[in-house]
């Protein structure tokens, strides 16, 4: 795809304006969504970690509610 377009006045293409947004918004989401996976690992590796010293203390760990 590119910027050009015969049939329009100044010869840019809308639809490269909405490709460059989309573009845009599917990496700064791809980013976000790498980075959330990476903090909610972190999580679940301080909570497993956390319900380790627990049992080891005797202490019950309620079920989850799902």
């Amino acid at each position: 795809m590119n910027n050009y377009c015969a049939f329009s006045n100044n010869h840019q293409c809308l639809k490269w304006t909405d490709y460059q947004v989309t573009r845009y918004e599917l990496e700064e989401a791809d980013e976000l969504c790498n980075n959330n996976q990476t903090e909610i690992a972190s999580l679940h590796k301080r909570v497993d970690q956390l319900e380790q010293v627990l049992l080891e203390h005797g202490i019950i760990i309620p079920e989850a509610d799902n």
